[in-house]
């Protein structure tokens, strides 16, 4: 293989990574999960959305920063492993891939039953393996496809979220047809502004930093990224305010135009509000949306995991033959077998007739928070190494407000989701000592 082979193809700019981390964060959890969290808190959930935001952009920051210290990374586990040792890059690289193989599994399933919501006799096998195809083809073709790709399906969620925006603030005030303009009376009828309390409030962080989720994907670009020493700093402070504005103002006007505990934990808080105000064909609207905004997670699933699995072999801790890039420098084996996850996906929604997103999802949830400790705790380490450089105070309470949430997570969630996931970082942490077994051979 030639030196050029062995890079790869720097064809990403700030616009792609832009939208890819905006893709990531604001999924199907937003347009129809947020319902969940405004039934737990409430109108407070705003709190909420804007704590879980302080706490990402101190741990985007901290990643910019120990980017620009190591231009040689190609993944934010490249970051991790010289800052807090060899396991800790094992583990974040391995938890990582499998996290988003378990996401684009669940998000391909997911797909299918938007898909059936037009197609009513096609089986969701049938579905299933046709979003695969089609997610395989764009990720096999030069990685700027991808990004373009990336970019047109995270654009279009955004301008469902501006539109709505435009409107529901239009309307709160003016009123639409038999729809008064009620301004913001809601948010204080019904219990409150908090009327469940610290305890509803403490339960929504849980299921708001879930939601925030895949805005660390600005650290699996470094190694496409045109001058990621210069783009990374400012893609990761627009993207925590992007994050912000899209989360923030839409729950907002959802919680003012609708009260708060009127909204159905089965149907999208979005479709409510479409309904409540009189717009037509509201379901086949959000239901077109929360389509390609699955597809863009399933797209960026696919990116996440063979970047990081490509990753692991260059580190010598994944078998070294996932390492070879194709003459597009593309790393054609380690996505190939990250594909083959997209397929068990299909064959499980065949066996499980549309249940497979409450199964798949579990470990990720775990994951996400676990790679943020890790980032936020990395940089801390790193400003302790680097004289000159002032104490990461960010850092630090985003590291100890992380812990905080993680032990929530635990104590909350379902018995066998934390037991599977306690056996997933088990497996992983045995992995790892064959792992160097083999290698001390």
């Amino acid at each position: 293989m030639s030196t050029d082979k062995r890079e790869l193809s720097r064809s990403l700019k700030a616009r792609h990574i832009m939208m890819m981390a905006l893709g990531g964060a604001i999924g199907a959890g937003m347009f129809k999960g947020s319902s969940t969290s405004i039934g737990m808190a409430g109108p407070g959930v705003l709190l909420d959305y804007m704590i879980g935001g302080i706490i990402l952009l101190f741990v985007m920051k901290g990643l910019a920063e120990m980017a620009v210290q190591n231009p040689g990374a190609k993944t934010f586990r490249d970051l991790l492993e010289p800052l807090l040792g060899r396991f800790a890059g094992y583990f974040s690289g391995w938890m990582y891939f499998l996290n988003w193989v378990l996401v684009m599994a669940a998000e391909t399933a997911a797909a299918a039953l938007f898909l059936q919501y037009w197609f009513h006799d096609v089986p969701l096998w049938v579905l299933s393996l046709l979003v695969s195809v089609v997610i395989t083809l764009v990720n096999l073709l030069h990685v700027n496809v991808y990004g373009e790709t990336e970019f047109w399906l995270a654009g279009l969620k955004i301008a469902v979220l501006i539109l709505f925006i435009l409107l529901g603030g239009t309307i709160l005030f003016t009123g639409y047809e038999h729809h008064p303009a009620v301004g913001f009376q809601h948010l204080t009828e019904n219990g409150g502004f908090f009327p469940h309390g610290i305890q509803g409030l403490a339960s929504a962080m849980l299921v708001v930093m879930f939601s925030f989720g895949g805005s660390e994907m600005i650290g699996m670009t470094l190694g496409e990224t045109e001058n990621p020493e210069k783009v990374l700093p400012r893609v990761a402070r627009g993207v925590i305010m992007r994050i912000l504005v899209f989360y923030v103002l839409p729950i907002l006007i959802i919680v003012s135009l609708v009260p708060w505990n009127g909204l159905s934990g089965t149907e999208s808080p979005f479709v409510t509000v479409f309904k409540a105000v009189g717009i037509p064909y509201a379901a086949d609207i959000m239901n077109f949306v929360m389509l390609t905004a699955v597809l863009s997670a399933t797209n960026t699933g696919m990116y996440a995991a063979s970047r990081m699995l490509y990753s692991q072999a260059l580190s010598g801790q994944a078998p070294k033959f996932l390492a070879f890039l194709s003459e597009r420098r593309v790393p054609t084996r380690a996505l190939l077998v990250s594909i083959s996850f997209l397929y068990v996906g299909v064959i499980i929604a065949f066996f499980t007739k549309g249940k497979t997103f409450d199964y798949l999802m579990v470990i990720p949830g775990y994951t996400v928070l676990i790679i943020w400790i890790l980032l936020a705790f990395a940089h801390v380490r790193s400003r302790m190494t680097h004289t000159g450089q002032g104490f990461p105070l960010g850092s630090f309470v985003a590291f100890l407000a992380l812990i905080v949430i993680f032990i929530g997570v635990a104590v909350t969630s379902p018995l066998y989701g934390t037991l599977i996931s306690v056996a997933a970082m088990l497996f992983v942490g045995v992995s790892y000592l064959f792992s160097r077994k083999r290698t001390s051979l």
